[in-house]
């Protein structure tokens, strides 16, 4: 047989064999192996798979390879990758050399316990236990390494129940044989109940009999075949009325946990991981419509479109079965604040929180897209959200419930668009619900000729959630200029391009920190003019109705006296005067205030700047000083004890040798001087802080205030907002300790955000959904949250809302207090006497009165002096961008990057040049010298273990020559590399006279640096 007709011979075994083959290849493990395929393929197929699910993945992977079939050998290395990739039960379909087809009484009683698993899921998520179960699937034989680190990762990050779907998901893709050994180990771990359940025994065998049984698998099998007969009769005779439901589901009553024919369900077209593929391209289609005789047509339908939605809610998988599709309907108030936009117009809609301004903007965009479709023309919409648990939120339970019908929604955020094309997923669906970053990102990084650029143009519809943040500099604002620079130019007639219609969402405006109503109008018109809105509506002819759905939650005071002694806050007020007189500065500013905070940061600056590290590293040790009186007065004496202790162990970790603990020759006298100050005064500090007359009075008050909550109603659900993370944790620890809280039933957990920190290890995305999801369930019945959760957050159930010493302005204290959703609810805010914030208080009330008076005074405005100021403000908006632009690229280095140096900021160590650094992903600046491993070394990061798709960091480097943090070690597809932290250096240009400069973030600095060459590096380092 000539290669011609071998290679063709293998191309038809794949088609004949195509649906199966979809249904048990693991796309990621099998890439792995593949290498007559180039990387950009790669990189397509785990991006669909990452998006849309592994059998949509597998599908584009069996594609590409029948569509462009490589050199000699391929099949070979295919079937190779199939095995050692942990799918050898796929290679076995393909592979002649086998030389042993499956007999097809095997293939279908195969067939029949896949489904029997599938069928029965929502009872094995409901009492199966991941790990020891997935541990001895893998001493068994049934599954690969690979199967058992996924499996146990999932569990770690996403849960138990999503740990289990993962271990179902690669179990029933294994070659038959795995029924009877899955039943062993069921009873092995003590799940004889489960294992009955799936031999078909209905739980009535006697525990000790079926143990013994289990011992001989062959054993087991004969009773599996034995009982299974009367299940799978009512399956097939229920085929033609399974209802349309989620893989996996978490039950919702106690009948499903327990088994029965309710559990039946739909599971023939659908990916086993809760994640279907919709859309596909027509050359798959092609493939798709070859029937496998024995298989059925299980991933194709006649049209070649995959028998399922794509519009699955994840979240049903985890939180109940699929419902039908929800009826849209507005209440009369609803219909009145969205009557413009459904005619097309730019709006902005002012609804207070928990009236379902979000359900107005689902209808909106079901309405825009129909009356496109009805022209002939397709809509694309985007809902743009300011923090990513916005994003599942609007997904799971606004958009994709009302709209999956007729219209596909993607979602995407944060770590999610590093391996997927942010422009192929607009591309491929009909509403894209993300960060508003993220489109800011592939806005500012399109050029112009690009096929694949995005444009504001290629939206219909921009949805912007939490509008008042259209200001400044924000992302919203540098969106929406965009925008306007897109409308003045149609106007003068050069670019013409269609302009999207705009919606912006918000509860409170606010007034710029307005203290009189003409500056307050003034605002609320720059808010319009920045998003370009018709009018800012609000309800006025049913406000009644709104009234009735939205009750304004009681509002309580809690003010406690200060602390008549603090001998804790003296005693570091006296080690900062001795630092002080130390440096031969005095302070400007009272100790533990933000003003002094804001000097000592200066400061900082200012020594790096100048290379005085007396200064510098002064200023960084009277900040942690400073920090720790501020949490001296917020939570416990020993919460900033504790903050001190940390810092200076962490000091002591930059100063010493790695081989010996003794201090490095280096160290100078400034820190000699700090640590040994710290050293004196430890114990002091300590005994001080383990004394509880001289506690903080604010804890007392939040502790009768949360015990009040949970007291009145055993299934209360509340909020308690502070302002740092550091202040979280120390709420949550403090919380742990009283076991009064644990008798009245308080189950609490902190929310903070993503950013990294020195001290606190961030709160990665799927941890932050777990949390969010474990309150909505009422598993976590109280949160303690920074900032992170002020906007957006909707949960019903939630009865009262906490600020601790907590007030800023007053849009934070709108959001916050619309936190509390349910009937009878509580907002108090906790503070201590004279501390000011009672003050603040009082003013955003009166700011709030005065937001809805300016809204009315704009509102009232005639049309065409509300269109003239519009237009002034938005011509001046663009004058001011061109300016700072201008300004900006006066800043750029043209040069040879070579020139620009960069130093440690704490001992002015050369670090590395501009044309050693190149960037990954636009975010990641990597140094890819080899000279460059001589000057750090390379220790734990007490702070920061993440990983993500691409790249993971859990190391620290460091200046040898004294210690100071430079950033971490990075691993980018199995390469190291050290990726700098901008702020840890000082930067400077020998080709200007303007002496050094420092920087908080990468994109502040006025030079551009080259994307990282993966290629090249590999080459250049074998």
């Amino acid at each position: 047989m000539s290669g011609g007709d071998l290679q063709q011979q293998h191309l038809e075994l794949l088609k004949c064999f195509f649906n199966r083959l979809v249904e048990i290849i693991q796309v990621e493990p099998v890439l792995d192996f593949i290498q007559f395929m180039n990387e950009a393929d790669k990189e397509e197929i785990r991006a669909r798979k990452t998006q849309k699910g592994n059998q949509a993945g597998a599908r584009l992977l069996l594609t590409k390879i029948i569509q462009r079939p490589s050199a000699e050998g391929w099949f070979g290395q295919f079937v190779t990758a199939l095995r050692e990739g942990g799918c050898p039960y796929a290679a076995e379909y393909i592979d002649p050399e086998a030389g042993n087809l499956m007999p097809p009484s095997l293939e279908a009683r195969n067939d029949l316990e896949v489904q029997l698993v599938r069928i029965l899921s929502p009872t094995l998520i409901c009492k199966m236990t991941p790990r020891e179960v997935a541990i001895h699937c893998w001493n068994k034989g049934i599954f690969t390494m690979d199967d058992l680190e996924i499996v146990l990762q999932e569990t770690t990050t996403s849960g138990e129940k999503a740990g289990i779907r993962e271990l179902l998901t690669r179990l029933v893709v294994k070659p038959p044989g795995w029924f009877s050994k899955f039943l062993d180990i069921l009873r092995k771990t003590g799940h004889e109940d489960l294992a009955d359940l799936l031999a078909g025994n209905d739980c009535k065998t006697d525990t000790e009999d079926s143990s013994e049984e289990s011992e001989d698998p062959s054993n087991v099998q004969n009773n599996t075949d034995n009982a299974k007969p009367d299940l799978m009769a009512a399956l097939r005779d229920e085929q033609t009325s399974l209802d349309d439901r989620d893989l996996y589901n978490e039950p919702n009553t106690e009948e499903d946990c327990n088994g029965g024919s309710s559990l039946l369900s739909d599971m023939s077209a659908m990916d086993l991981s809760g994640n279907s593929d919709s859309v596909v391209d027509s050359s798959e289609a092609s493939i798709c419509s070859i029937n496998d005789s024995q298989w059925g047509n299980r991933g194709c339908g006649e049209s070649g479109e995959e028998n399922v939605s794509s519009d699955l809610d994840e979240e049903d998988g985890e939180r109940g079965r699929r419902s039908p599709i929800p009826e849209l309907h507005l209440r009369d108030y609803q219909q009145e604040v969205a009557a413009p936009a459904l005619e097309g117009r730019n709006i902005i809609i002012c609804l207070p929180t928990g009236s379902g301004k979000t359900r107005v903007a689902v209808y909106i965009t079901r309405h825009h897209l129909d009356k496109l479709k009805m022209q002939g023309k397709t809509g694309k919409v985007i809902v743009l959200v300011n923090k990513v648990p916005l994003v599942d939120q609007h997904f799971r339970k606004e958009f994709n419930p009302f709209l999956k019908d007729k219209y596909s929604v993607s979602k995407i955020s944060g770590d999610t668009q590093l391996k997927i094309s942010f422009p192929q997923v607009v591309r491929e669906y009909d509403i894209i619900i993300c960060t508003a970053q993220i489109l800011e990102n592939q806005l500012v990084e399109a050029t112009d000729g690009e096929a694949n650029d995005l444009k504001i143009s290629d939206f219909s519809l921009i949805i912007i959630d939490e509008c008042h943040h259209t200001q400044k500099e924000g992302v919203y604002k540098s969106i929406m200029t965009k925008y306007i620079e897109q409308k003045l130019n149609n106007k003068k007639q050069t670019d013409v391009k269609p302009l999207p219609q705009i919606l912006g969402l918000t509860a409170s405006p606010g007034v710029g920190g307005a203290k009189k109503r003409q500056r307050a109008e003034s605002h609320i018109l720059q808010i319009c003019a920045n998003l370009d809105a018709y009018k800012i509506m609000t309800v006025k002819k049913y406000l009644t109705q709104l009234k009735d759905q939205v009750k304004d939650p009681v509002k309580k005071l809690e003010i406690a006296e200060g602390r008549t002694e603090d001998p804790f806050g003296c005693k570091i007020k006296d080690m900062m005067l001795k630092i002080h007189t130390f440096l031969g500065k005095g302070a400007t500013s009272d100790f533990g205030t933000q003003s002094y905070e804001q000097w000592s940061v200066q400061k900082e600056k200012t020594g790096a700047k100048t290379e005085d590290r007396k200064l510098r590293v002064c200023a960084e040790h009277l900040r942690k000083y400073n920090d720790a009186l501020m949490i001296n007065d917020t939570i416990r004496m020993v919460d900033a004890y504790n903050y001190l202790t940390v810092f200076y162990r962490g000091e002591k970790r930059k100063k010493l040798t790695e081989e010996e603990e003794v201090p490095k020759s280096k160290l100078d006298d400034t820190d000699k001087f700090l640590i040994t100050l710290f050293n004196e005064q430890q114990a002091t500090l300590e005994s001080l802080a383990g004394k509880p007359q001289y506690e903080n009075g604010k804890l007392t008050k939040l502790r009768t205030s949360i015990l009040q909550e949970f007291t009145k109603k055993r299934n209360s659900r509340g909020i308690i907002f502070t302002k740092t993370r550091q202040n979280a944790h120390a709420l949550h620890e403090w919380m742990e300790e009283i076991e009064k809280f644990k008798d009245v039933g308080v189950r609490a957990h902190y929310l903070t955000g993503a950013g990294s920190s020195s001290q606190f290890k961030h709160m990665t995305q799927n941890e932050q959904k777990e949390v969010l999801n474990k309150f909505r369930d009422g598993e976590i019945n109280l949160l303690i949250a920074t900032t992170v959760a002020e906007e957006g957050l909707d949960i019903k159930e939630c009865n009262f809302v906490i600020r601790y010493g907590l007030v800023t302005n007053e849009i934070a204290m709108v959001q916050a207090r619309g936190r509390a959703r349910s009937d009878d609810s509580t907002y108090a805010l906790v503070a201590n006497e004279g501390s000011g914030v009672l003050e603040r208080e009082h003013v955003n009330v009166y700011r709030e009165s005065m937001m809805y008076e300016a809204i009315q005074k704009v509102q009232e405005m005639p049309e065409e002096e509300y269109r003239k100021q519009i237009d002034e403000k938005q011509l001046q908006n663009i004058m001011e961008h061109k300016m700072k632009k201008m300004k900006s690229l006066g800043k750029s280095i043209k040069s040879d990057p070579s020139i620009v140096t960069f130093h440690c900021n704490t001992c002015s160590t050369l670090a590395c040049t501009g044309k050693d650094i190149q960037v990954i992903e636009s975010m990641h600046h990597v140094n890819v010298t080899d000279e460059f491993k001589d000057l750090y070394g390379v220790r734990e990061n007490q702070a920061l273990q993440e990983k993500c798709l691409d790249y993971q960091t859990n190391e620290e480097i460091y200046c040898r020559n004294c210690g100071q943090s430079w950033g971490t070690l990075m691993v980018h597809r199995a390469v190291s590399l050290p990726c700098l932290s901008i702020r840890n250096f000082t930067v400077s240009n020998s080709d200007k006279n303007d002496g050094k400069s420092t920087y908080k973030k990468w994109r502040e600095v006025p030079f551009r640096l080259p994307r990282f060459d993966y290629i090249k590096y590999v080459e250049s380092h074998r």
